[in-house]
């Protein structure tokens, strides 16, 4: 695996006291004189510090409170908006595996020890700095007013972590009131109030710092974001329109620099407005953008091998291997299995099959003909409109007129051409795709599964296996969507229609996924009797569970 930033081993597994106490000296005693500016060689020690308080002497939790306030104090001084995000990778919890993982849960944040001391530490500065100007009390030099803000900055972020979301917005307030120029509060509260569940008074406040300084093209995508998340794309092309070049249109700029965020955010937008011709095209153009990615990959060898560029070659090289997972493709290839697999579910009424049952073989032909010729008729109109509308846009170029080429947004614009193709086909080649490139992610295999059982079941084997694959990858222990997809699997009867061998597989296999329980509804049991070590969407899912299978009612399931 590899790692950088922030994150080396020395400060996600766990080690001897020896172990951290070579690698404390060897930070502080040779990387620090060596690069006294970087800050991963103040940073990293930090966390080896605390990985000695945990278990240490008395003398090792001082030197790692000394070391916390002296660091901490610098970031306020300075004035570092990320501090409270930097600081959030303390919150460290150990894992079976003998590594440490962040606690994210807000329920494990604020029941962290370094949680409390370091909300501790942010109090007493404050309280220091309002009564006599300084940070701590053995200070000899005053603090300038801005170091306050930034202290109420710090806490707000600190409070976000542990979703105190009400104790957040006071000191955001505060914040305002002593500095509402400063652009960075604005965004820190239209995040808190997301996570409150106010979106509208987040794009608010992301607008109003966004007005304070309209060349920060940053805020302005931040915002352009809010209005797409609010299911508003045609506000949110308005305000991305700002920052692009006014010779061709919005639409198509954004699709020759491609532009994948907003791509991706508008996909999901219309996806959640159930427009899913137009979310498909924004899919396909993510998509696109990868295969074009591919293909251009070729035009280097020469050049690199030219340039003698071999290191930056290998590099690219190494980066395409992994393409197909890229985090932006898998979100347009998802997004667009979801999509198809919703349409196959419940297709369009002027895609879904005609009722036929009723019919003789002859009108059974008959209608047949008459759907074909319809349909025939209507590409036929499409494509003429098509065609004037390349006509009406032609351009005259030394006396010669030449037809212009429609543009990738200019052709199916409602994406009527993609809802057309064959849903599970599309499903089949995007999950294929995903479960060889990118099989180290959940929802992988979570899509795979679900492609496999719509399929039919000649594919249950193919859905076993992405049942075992999605329990290996998932971080936790009866992950949700894991658990509700193993009852329903195991809740199916094994199909007869297919060879012995498969049969036999199945019944071997199925007691594995149900942790050998004897049945789904004991398996059901035995996972809600563990309610206490669980998520909520984990909780949720096995109450609905209850009452499928376990023979509870709401109200007890609830329970």
């Amino acid at each position: 695996k590899k790692w950088g930033g922030m994150d080396p081993p020395a400060t996600k597994f766990q080690l001897t006291k020896e172990q951290s106490r070579s690698l404390l000296d060897l930070y502080q005693n040779d990387l620090l004189p060596q690069y006294p500016k970087s800050l991963a060689t103040k940073r990293i020690p930090l966390t080896i510090l605390w990985q000695l308080a945990v278990s240490g002497t008395d003398e090792a939790k001082k030197g790692w409170s000394v070391a916390l306030d002296t660091y901490m104090r610098k970031g306020l001084t300075k004035g570092v908006p990320s501090l409270s995000h930097d600081l959030s990778s303390l919150l460290l919890v150990a894992s079976s595996d003998n590594q440490y993982q962040l606690a994210l849960d807000p329920t494990d944040v604020k029941n962290h020890a370094q949680y409390g001391q370091i909300l501790e530490l942010l109090d007493d500065y404050i309280t220091n700095l309002r009564e006599r100007s300084q940070l701590t009390s053995s200070d000899e030099k005053k603090e300038p007013p801005s170091t306050l803000f930034w202290v109420w900055y710090c806490r707000a972020g600190w409070y976000e972590l542990s979703a105190q979301y009400s104790l957040a917005l006071e000191d955001i307030a505060r914040c305002r009131e002593h500095t509402p120029t400063a652009v960075d509060v604005y965004e820190l509260e239209a995040r808190i109030l997301h996570k409150a569940g106010s979106l509208e008074k987040a794009i608010e406040s992301m607008d109003v710092g966004r007005v304070l300084d309209l060349q920060d093209r940053y805020m302005n995508n931040e915002t352009t974001r809010y209005l797409l998340w609010n299911n508003q794309p045609k506000e949110a092309l308005e305000k991305i329109s700002m920052f692009l070049s006014q010779k061709e249109g919005p639409v198509q700029s954004l699709y020759d620099m491609q532009c994948s965020w907003y791509e991706l955010e508008l996909a999901a937008c219309l996806e959640r407005q159930e427009q899913y011709g137009r979310a498909l095209k924004q899919y396909a153009a993510v998509l696109g953008h990868f295969d074009d990615i591919h293909e251009d990959q070729f035009d280097f060898h020469s050049y690199c091998i030219r340039k003698v560029t071999m290191r930056a070659y290998t590099d690219v090289l190494k980066w395409e291997d992994a393409l197909w997972d890229q985090p932006y493709y898998r979100e347009a290839a998802e997004g667009t299995i979801r999509i198809y697999l919703k349409l196959h579910k419940n297709p369009p009424e002027e895609l879904a099959e005609p009722d036929y049952s009723g019919m003789t073989a002859a009108e059974k032909k008959k209608a047949k003909a008459i759907a074909r010729k319809k349909a025939s008729k209507k590409k036929k109109v499409a494509a003429a409109e098509a065609q004037a509308k390349a006509d009406n846009n032609t351009t005259d170029n030394n006396n010669k007129s030449s037809k212009k080429k429609l543009h990738p947004t200019e052709q199916d614009v409602e994406g009527d051409e993609l809802l057309k193709k064959n849903a599970l086909e599309e499903c089949k080649k995007l999950s294929a795709i995903l479960s060889k490139y990118a099989p180290s992610h959940l929802s992988t295999w979570l899509l795979q599964y679900d492609v496999s059982i719509q399929r039919g079941t000649g594919k249950s084997l193919m859905a076993l296996q992405a049942l075992f694959q999605a329990r290996k990858v998932a971080a936790i222990d009866n992950h949700s969507e894991v658990f509700t997809r193993i009852v329903d699997f195991c809740s199916r009867p094994i199909p007869d229609d297919q060879p012995a061998v498969v049969q036999q597989v199945l019944k071997e296999q199925i007691p594995v996924l149900l942790n050998h329980a004897s049945s789904v509804s004991d398996f059901v049991n035995s996972v809600a009797a563990e309610k206490e070590q669980q998520k909520c969407a984990t909780r949720l899912a096995v109450a609905k569970a209850l009452c499928q299978h376990g023979g509870k009612s709401p109200t007890e399931a609830a329970q």
